[in-house]
């Protein structure tokens, strides 16, 4: 073929999402695969001649499927935006199937933009190399379009994953994972193909979309009960989250569930979440379950979100933050388990944090019993968001460069 492979399939890629396996048999199959498609890519690897100066201008590039509009976009960025131009040279290399607005604006912050739709690994090895690419960042992982058939021939003296899935490749081809303290936790290298470098902050900063507006009134105070929400893709909510969410449900009388996802829109799928719930005894009546694009207004209806285990949610916890609500978030296994943990740490609220699901409830239950203090918060958790480094965009890039500087100056050493 002319990728190596388009990444994990099926099961495989949903593991992570996987409510009882431990973080040990997950990486399991991300090493079955390196070993089964990469491994072999080796016989393609050749020497790089760069020039092996270490405070030179770097020469950094992206590779990735999703530089349109896409979520991604609240991460990728505000880090692109800020790069400091004097010290690195930006290539992209897009793997578009699809062209857009967004699109042109990414291409406005490259110094170099290579389209790579219909490339095989072979010629985009050839081209990253002509390139004279330093840095090699892969940013999709095992999402669909991604070219770590290429990774896997290392084109690049430096090579990097960062962002997407929010969890290792399982390629020991790519020599980092760009991540931080609290979600690539020290100890747990084993869990990683990729060295974890740990940048001294959360591993994204975030760019709120345009047109969300103002929090809005608190929605406890108005209607005099509490509702709670979760705006997560279904395949992260499992038999654990629902038992969990029913029991915050039924300590707190009269309180209210929504759940609005792309996936609810399956009256199928309402149904099942729904007689979940009912066998933990909640009545279904209690819940909202449909999907509002943009959910700007499902937000301003929510007082306290709830976060996914063991697999967080990632951008919607950034918004419910930015929409004025607390989230309550259990603390599981790296990476992709303490997306939230590593949010609220460089928020400055870790008292959000669970260690347990028993912790969980009463986390949840001690911020309902405070409708004065939810109204608070939904006053300043926007301005405390703002000021804190989640979205520090300038400061992240500095980050960032000063790390890409470093496993620079490790590959110039070694060579």
């Amino acid at each position: 073929s002319r990728h190596l492979t388009p990444g994990i399939s099926g099961s495989g890629v949903t593991l992570v999402y996987h409510p009882d396996l431990s973080a040990e048999e997950i990486f399991g199959t991300y090493r079955a695969f390196d070993e089964k498609f990469c491994l072999p890519q080796r016989a393609h690897w050749r020497r790089h001649d760069n020039d092996r100066s270490p405070d030179r201008r770097l020469k950094i590039g992206y590779v990735g499927p999703t530089f349109y509009q896409h979520s991604s976009l609240h991460f990728i960025e505000p880090l692109l935006a800020n790069h400091d131009r004097r010290q690195v040279e930006l290539h992209a290399y897009a793997e578009l199937t699809r062209d857009d607005a967004m699109t042109e604006r990414y291409r406005g912050y490259c110094d170099h933009w290579t389209e790579t739709k219909g490339i095989t690994d072979a010629e985009l090895d050839a081209r990253i190399r002509d390139d004279g690419i330093d840095v090699l960042v892969e940013v999709a992982s095992h999402t669909k379009h991604n070219r770590l058939g290429v990774f896997a021939r290392k084109p690049a003296p430096v090579s990097v994953h960062w962002l997407d899935f929010g969890y290792t490749t399982g390629l020991s081809a790519i020599d980092y994972y760009l991540g931080d303290a609290i979600t690539a936790p020290v100890g747990d290298e084993a869990l990683f193909s990729e060295q974890p470098w740990r940048l001294p902050r959360f591993f994204m900063p975030y760019r709120p979309a345009d047109g969300m507006g103002e929090p809005g009134a608190s929605p406890a105070s108005r209607n005099g009960f509490i509702t709670f929400g979760a705006l997560a893709r279904s395949i992260r909510i499992n038999h654990r989250t629902i038992r969990v969410w029913a029991r915050v449900l039924k300590a707190v009388p009269n309180s209210r569930l929504i759940l609005d996802s792309r996936n609810f829109l399956s009256l199928d799928l309402r149904r099942s979440v729904a007689e979940k719930f009912t066998a933990h005894g909640v009545d279904p009546q209690r819940l909202d379950l449909g999907f509002n694009s943009p959910p700007w207004d499902i937000l301003r209806q929510i007082d306290i979100a709830f976060d996914c285990f063991p697999h967080n949610s990632g951008t919607t916890l950034f918004e419910h933050l930015y929409m004025g609500m607390p989230f309550v978030t259990l603390a599981g296994r790296p990476s992709v388990g303490r997306l939230g943990q590593g949010i609220l740490h460089d928020l400055g609220h870790p008292e959000w944090v669970a260690r347990s699901e028993d912790e969980y409830v009463e986390i949840a239950v001690g911020l309902s019993a405070d409708i004065d203090g939810l109204a608070a918060l939904r006053g300043r958790l926007r301005g405390e968001l703002e000021a804190c480094p989640l979205m520090d965009e300038a400061g992240f890039a500095g980050d960032v460069e000063q790390a890409y500087r470093q496993m620079w100056r490790l590959w110039c050493a070694d060579a």
